[in-house]
């Protein structure tokens, strides 16, 4: 039998009700050692006792460990160069932490001599796709089990009365409202009482962000430098990614900034409703587009933007290990090179206002674009510009008054 071939498994593990089964199940169905991985990228308290939990569940190992820089640094920041955002409104939350997880993973399994990896991601999601793309692209023969897609379990009332029958120590007892996938970038919230598209999302079930209605009277003005299109400073001050984004999440969720309700496609062909915070990275993105406006030049910026909805589609996808990807990403750090510079913004009541952007490297030449006399540009030299482009416009005006006079 298949499963008796499996020796060792490393399951992604968030100590929450699914996983928490998942470890006593895949113990006893496939008669192995298990081993759990925790990547911390910014959950906070729901990493408070989950070695004992593990542990106390049966893992023979319990990995924990904290990957918010290289999350920041690595992930976030190379989706916010490109300006990668899903369908017009998400920022990728979630869709960028999976490919980190799960490349851990793979190289925990080789470190312990583990042929096999298993995931939490139910086989209606995105999750499973993006889990298991990134584990075939760095182990093309490792094996992968998906309990969601193998057990006999149909609802969380079902895990719950499986845990109560094994003593698994977990806190859920019935039906969450919704559920929350939480890192550095966002907090997502999806399924449950969000199902309706028509519902509104109850005000205190955002972890993050404040109503705007609440927001305080008074603007927040900040200053955020960058340097080759990445983040570096706030306000003077040089911060490292993670302290970076934290402190624009503190000041983005006070002011309201970061909400999205939006219904997307998710890549197994189903609609999918999902509300979103993301402070700190909705005043990334306003800032870094408002820098690129004065340092990108106008045809490789409207390159790139053309490029936007295919690298947010492979990112989403979970595609980020494949070639055509790599290839995008070097493209994207070659139109970031001059990305250097300053820019000012205004926080208030769900507004991200962009006040001032300057750069040493910037395009921008006052004495060109000035409505008052200079000296650089012949404004005659347009009349030549005019005509060579009207052209093609004029010898389709030529045809249609040939074609008309012969008509007549």
């Amino acid at each position: 039998m298949a499963n008796a071939t499996v020796r060792k498994v490393v399951l992604a593990y968030s100590g929450g009700l699914d996983t928490s089964v998942m470890l006593k199940w895949i113990k006893e169905r496939y008669g192995c050692e298990v081993i759990t991985f925790t990547a911390n990228v910014g959950q906070g308290e729901e990493l408070v006792g989950l070695q004992e939990k593990a542990l106390a569940t049966g893992a023979s190992r319990c990995y924990i460990e904290d990957m918010r820089e290289e999350f920041v640094r690595d992930f976030v920041f190379m989706a916010l160069k490109a300006n990668a955002v899903y369908e017009g409104f998400y920022l990728l939350g979630t869709s960028l932490a999976r490919p980190l997880i799960a490349k851990r993973q793979i190289e925990i399994a080789k470190r312990e001599g583990a042929d096999a990896v298993a995931h939490g991601a139910t086989g209606k999601g995105n999750d499973q796709v993006r889990f298991e793309l990134t584990y075939y692209a760095l182990d093309p023969d490792i094996r992968v089990i998906a309990p969601w897609r193998e057990w006999e379990f149909r609802s969380r009332t079902d895990l719950i009365e499986y845990a109560a029958r094994h003593g698994i120590p977990v806190s859920a007892t019935h039906e969450k409202p919704y559920s929350i996938d939480r890192n550095l970038l966002h907090v997502s919230y999806e399924g449950g009482i969000l199902e309706d598209p028509w519902r509104e999302p109850p005000e205190d079930m955002f972890l993050l962000t404040v109503s705007p209605e609440r927001a305080p009277d008074r603007p927040t003005t900040i200053e955020i430098a960058f340097e080759e299109g990445v983040p570096v400073a706030l306000d003077g001050e040089y911060l490292n990614p993670v302290a970076l984004l934290e402190t624009l999440n503190a000041l983005g969720g006070e002011n309201g900034i970061g909400r999205v309700d939006m219904v997307e496609n998710r890549f197994v062909g189903m609609k999918s409703r999902g509300v979103y915070e993301t402070p700190g990275g909705t005043i990334l993105h306003i800032a870094h587009r408002a820098l690129e406006s004065i340092t990108l030049d106008r045809e490789l910026g409207r390159l790139r933007d053309a490029l936007i909805p295919k690298i947010a589609e492979l990112i989403y996808y979970g595609f980020w290990y494949s070639p055509e990807f790599q290839a995008l990403r070097a493209f994207i750090d070659q139109t970031q090179k001059n990305v250097t510079g300053t820019v000012r913004l205004r926080l208030y009541k769900g507004n991200c206002i962009v006040l001032g952007r300057r750069s040493p490297c910037s395009l921008y030449r006052p004495e060109y674009a000035t409505f008052e006399a200079d000296q650089v540009y012949d404004q005659r030299d347009a009349a030549g510009f005019i005509k060579l482009n009207a052209l093609r416009l004029r010898l389709h005006g030529m045809r249609a008054t040939a074609e008309a006079t012969i008509l007549r």
